[in-house]
């Protein structure tokens, strides 16, 4: 059962999809998102996942290395997913996936959902 999703946003296009998906997935399990950002000023990005649910959500503004960040508080709040795009607003462009959400799938004991941005 899925009762608590991390979503790692750093409001690029590419996470717009994602936070569809999450908020989609946390509607059909009833799980609470915890929209995290990494980084210094998350702007308007974590008011915007709240707004656009009617699910529970936690956000928090974390520091250090994203991908470790990420990894360090989804294990800290025993989620059952982390959720987040391939790619950021960074520009990484590897085949599949930028270079943060490669070194989630790779270093979290927790399931991760990749998104892929559709084509334009």
């Amino acid at each position: 059962m899925i009762d608590r999703i991390v979503l790692a946003t750093d409001g690029s296009a590419s996470v717009r999809r994602c936070v569809e998906t999450t908020v989609d997935l946390a509607r059909r399990c009833d799980a609470t998102i915890h929209a995290v950002y990494v980084g210094a000023d998350p702007g308007e990005t974590l008011t915007a996942v709240a707004d656009a649910t009617p699910q529970p959500v936690e956000t928090a503004t974390l520091s250090g290395a994203p991908a470790a960040a990420i990894t360090t508080y989804a294990t800290d709040v025993d989620a059952d997913v982390v959720a987040l795009g391939t790619r950021g607003r960074h520009g990484d462009h590897r085949f599949l996936l930028g270079s943060v959400a490669e070194t989630v799938v790779a270093e979290c004991p927790v399931p991760v959902l990749t998104v892929r941005q559709q084509s334009q």
